[in-house]
């Protein structure tokens, strides 16, 4: 099955805050014209899951109108990751100190007191594993952090130690990847069985 990663349009947000899971509106005109790209690109009747964050659903809500015959819902477990106290602060004004707690215990640290890349990953990976579970098609409609999760899903990685593992590309604002999802052992036994009978 395909998974269409597609990462919410340029944020109204100052370049170089930290804007993590903190609701911030995306410029409606950019979305439109992502959602008319994308709108083009996708199959008929592919399902849409979104992350709640407006500059998320807005696309969510925008693509809709214009490709009715797909299904939508939103899901927290798409949200980007929460960095706590640091929302809505400059990556270059934090305290150098918390950078570096957060990189020498990259997976276990919560950066901003609220959310660990374990935790994050662990909440990716519960929709990930949900997507395997079924041969449909899906779109997501979310965050660059989610994205790169996925991706390493994709790979095989459940679990990253360093900074240096995490990925650092992602689609750009309003932009989307595509993924081949192999389908979870189970429902390919399931699959085998009903084209057997």
């Amino acid at each position: 099955m395909k998974l269409w990663l597609v990462r919410h349009a340029q944020p109204l947000v100052e370049s170089g805050v930290c804007y993590g899971a903190l609701d911030v509106a995306a410029d409606a005109a950019a979305t439109l014209q992502a959602a008319r790209s994308l709108a083009q690109a996708l199959p008929e009747g592919v399902p849409l899951v979104s992350s709640p964050l407006q500059r998320c659903e807005l696309m969510a809500l925008t693509l809709y109108g214009l490709r009715p015959d797909l299904t939508y819902k939103t899901d927290v477990r798409l949200t980007e990751m929460n960095f706590g106290c640091f929302e809505g602060q400059r990556w270059d004004a934090m305290p150098r100190q918390a950078l570096d707690d957060w990189t020498a215990d990259f997976w276990h640290h919560r950066f901003g007191g609220a959310q660990s890349v374990a935790e994050f990953m662990a909440q990716v990976a519960s929709v990930w594993d949900e997507v395997r579970l079924g041969p449909q098609h899906q779109v997501w409609i979310t965050h660059a952090g989610v994205i790169r999760a996925a991706h390493l899903l994709a790979h095989g990685v459940r679990q990253v130690q360093h900074a240096a593992q995490w990925p650092l590309d992602a689609p750009g604002f309003g932009q989307w990847s595509v993924l081949n999802v192999a389908l979870a052992p189970a429902t390919l036994a399931n699959s085998d069985d009903r084209v057997s009978k």
